[in-house]
Parts: C-alpha cells; sequence; structure tokens
C-alpha cells in the first residue's frame, strides 16, 4: 500500500498509533490489526474499514446537457434500503433531495446549476447510514434568462 500509508510520527509518543491510508481504495476495504508493545505490555487493536464510492458515467467534469448517471456503492454487508441524494444542503442555498430504491441518480439534462456539493445517503436493513459527499462538476455557458441584452453605447458589456 505505500506510498499511501503512513504513521503519525509525531504523535507515536503520545500513543497515538493511527494508520492513515491517502487516498483511500475500494480494495482497501477490510479489519485491520494494530499491535502495540509497552515495556512488557501487548496490547492490540482492532478496525474494519467500510468504503463507500460515489461514480460518474461520464467522468467529471460533465458537460451541461448530455446524459449523466451518479451511482453511490458501500462495501456494506446489509441489503440496501434506500439511496437519498442531496444537492446543495447548505444554508441559505436552494437544495434539493432525491429518494431511491436503486443506488443511482440520473440525470437527462445537467445544467450548470447542478454543479456543486452532492451526497449521497445509503440507508441498510440493519439500520446504519453511510453517506459520502461528492463535488459534482458541470461546464457548460451560463448566460441570462432572456438571450437579449442591453448594455448603454460607451459602456462595457
Amino acid at each position: 500500500m505505500k506510498p499511501r500509508v503512513s504513521l503519525q510520527d509525531s504523535s507515536l509518543c503520545n500513543g497515538n498509533f493511527s494508520l492513515r491510508i491517502d487516498p483511500v481504495r475500494s480494495e482497501d476495504v477490510g479489519l485491520y490489526e494494530a499491535w502495540v508493545k509497552y515495556n512488557t505490555e501487548l496490547h492490540s487493536c482492532h478496525v474494519e474499514l467500510g468504503v463507500i464510492t460515489v461514480t460518474l458515467s461520464p467522468p467529471n467534469p460533465v458537460i451541461e446537457n448530455e446524459l449523466l448517471l451518479m451511482s453511490c456503492n458501500s462495501s456494506h454487508r446489509a441489503s440496501l434500503v434506500e439511496t437519498c441524494w442531496f444537492h446543495k444542503e447548505h444554508p441559505g442555498s436552494t437544495s434539493r433531495t432525491f429518494c431511491f430504491l436503486s443506488s443511482a441518480l440520473s440525470m437527462l439534462y445537467p445544467a450548470m446549476s447542478d454543479a456543486g456539493s452532492w451526497r449521497c445517503q445509503l440507508r441498510y436493513s440493519d439500520k446504519e447510514i453511510i453517506s459520502a459527499t461528492y463535488n459534482l462538476q458541470v461546464l457548460g455557458v451560463e448566460g441570462p434568462a432572456n438571450p437579449v441584452v442591453y448594455a448603454a453605447a460607451g459602456s462595457a458589456a
């Protein structure tokens, strides 16, 4: 897994034996075990890493008005009950929510307004809720709603 894996060397003296994986990949899913020997004591820790992935077809950036399929999948073993997609959840912005039984969201005509933060939330039969955020880029031309623009003579337009 090198060079994606590192220990936080400066934190080892403080008892922090965290393992950092950057970037996480789908194949990193699984059980991780750490053994730490301090004087005569042996300590162990088990951590299970699950991974959630957001994929786009076609890949990012998306061209305005071209069909887009966003999928969200997780390594969680329980049955998927519902997938919800949240767009621009920040206060003061126009937000939208879509919920489905499948994990995919299709947009027939993505617009510039569809760009930005999207969060998929997966809800499973064992009550587990897992989410991931994805920053969608849309390439296109954003202009006025009315294609006629008036400008004063001598000014910039």
